[in-house]
């Protein structure tokens, strides 16, 4: 997909961040389960992967539900054996506008996805993780965790939670040998942020926050992943990562 702005014609990946991370983990030896709410993601990203001749496979996963939470973790386990990264990559956004407009059903949605979800799945995940000996856990969070949009104001809240969860995950993950760490993704073009790279005068301001003057790629973001789940990373604990072009980052 094409979006003109300002007489400069931008291409938006069609790779999600997702995706690539998925992608970035195969190729460095991971064999990845990925999940979605749709089937056709969860078949395009298998198809992706597999035509790279890596090691996937993947299941439909509503992940506010539980059920579909406890299936995503058997099929893994059925079909490679155990779990040794989980990486948290979700999050939704209905509410646009005013902060104060956000309705409590719209805060309600954005907070049990953004927040509560990635803490449920890391408590069902953590055990399975000690069994193998250890290994890392990442957040997906994002640079509105630090610097809040005025427009997606409940959203910024849910990514600044994931910070404290982070830390506040450290001292009990780290007693079962497993490192948990988060990215802080900027402006990214994918097609979730389009609404925002993709209008002229928000995408000049935006732009304009950015040192580095462009906005970013899933590959930048995947690679950090990668990082973090290594073992080039294992004394890092705690941390998030922004990946954000030199964008200030800070509480």
């Amino acid at each position: 997909m094409y979006v003109l702005v300002k007489e400069r014609t931008f291409h938006i990946p069609k790779t999600t961040i997702g995706q690539a991370i998925a992608t970035h983990l195969a190729k460095n030896g991971a064999k990845v389960m990925v999940s979605s709410r749709k089937q056709s993601q969860v078949e395009s990203t298998i198809e992706k992967l597999a035509s790279m001749n890596l090691d996937v496979a993947g299941t439909v996963c509503h992940v506010n539900k539980a059920e579909d939470r406890k299936n995503l973790i058997q099929e893994t386990l059925k079909k490679f054996g155990g779990i040794d990264i989980l990486v948290n990559n979700v999050g939704m956004n209905p509410a646009f506008g005013p902060i104060l407009d956000t309705t409590e059903d719209a805060w309600d949605k954005i907070f049990e996805t953004n927040v509560k979800v990635p803490f449920l799945l890391t408590k069902d995940v953590a055990p399975l993780i000690e069994e193998r000996g250890g290994g890392s856990i990442i957040f997906v969070s994002s640079i509105v965790a630090y610097q809040p949009s005025a427009v997606i104001g409940a959203y910024s809240v849910s990514k600044t939670a994931l910070l404290g969860m982070v830390k506040a995950l450290v001292p009990q993950l780290t007693a079962m040998n497993i490192r948990v760490n988060a990215i802080a993704p900027g402006f990214i073009r994918t097609n979730f942020s389009k609404a925002l790279t993709a209008n002229e005068y928000m995408s000049q301001a935006m732009l304009d926050l950015i040192p580095m003057n462009r906005f970013g790629t899933p590959d930048e973001c995947a690679g950090t992943v990668v990082f973090l789940a290594s073992d080039d990373a294992r004394y890092i604990t705690g941390e998030t990562i922004t990946v954000a072009g030199g964008m200030m980052s800070s509480l």
